[in-house]
């Protein structure tokens, strides 16, 4: 019995060093205030049934389409003001708005498409919107992204801080929706997917912005 004793108060010690020291391991391990996301579309190829007749089937010939972009929250924040304000809060000092945080919000597409009726070859591209109050227009455009800031470097953008609107490659115009609810982290995703085209969205608090997208390079 008397043996336990040390046991114990060798055992509370530990138990309180854990406590002391879990906010900071805590902290070590903090999430990032805007997460990465992905919204993917794999397109224009066929499921083919497996031979033999053992049920199943592949998606072959698939051409991926997907937008890297970072996440932030709302966070009680009022996004979008008004007026002379209008945008301000997201744009953050930049001519224009990266639709995301952190790394320049980046489409990759192995697919040919057709944007506003006009063509985006397969590639990486960085996408902006233009924020004007009841008119906002999606910008596809080849600046590159960097990585993490780099001032001296001028051939990429971090964020959308130096755009120029001189690599645009399709300027369109984005269709606004009102939502009856708020979505608390940026969303970018494909909807409405057929075997020709998509419509891409970008929600955040109560607004969805979109874009129809053909596939395939087809008017």
């Amino acid at each position: 019995m008397l043996d336990s004793v040390p046991m114990m108060r060798t055992l509370f010690i530990s138990t309180a060093i854990a406590a002391l020291l879990a906010p900071s391991l805590f902290a070590q391990q903090a999430r990032p205030l805007s997460p990465r996301g992905t919204a993917s579309a794999h397109v224009l190829g066929k499921y083919v049934k497996a031979a033999g007749g053992g049920g199943g089937a592949t998606y072959e010939g698939g051409k991926w389409v997907e937008i890297s972009y970072g996440r932030p929250m709302k966070r009680g924040r009022d996004l979008w003001g008004s007026g002379e304000n209008y945008g301000r809060g997201v744009l953050s000092g930049a001519p224009i708005w990266r639709a995301g945080a952190d790394v320049s919000t980046r489409l990759n597409t192995e697919a040919p498409l057709v944007i506003n009726g006009k063509p985006v070859a397969p590639g990486e591209y960085s996408l902006f919107i233009d924020l004007k109050e009841n008119n906002w227009t999606l910008v596809v455009s080849t600046w590159a992204a960097q990585p993490k800031y780099d001032q001296a470097n001028k051939g990429a953008l971090w964020g959308s801080y130096g755009y120029t609107p001189d690599k645009d490659v399709v300027r369109a115009p984005m269709k606004l929706e009102t939502l009856p609810h708020s979505v608390e982290q940026l969303t970018w995703e494909f909807i409405d997917v057929t075997a020709t085209g998509a419509v891409m969205s970008m929600t955040w608090d109560k607004v969805r912005a979109s874009v129809p997208v053909t596939f395939g390079g087809a008017q």
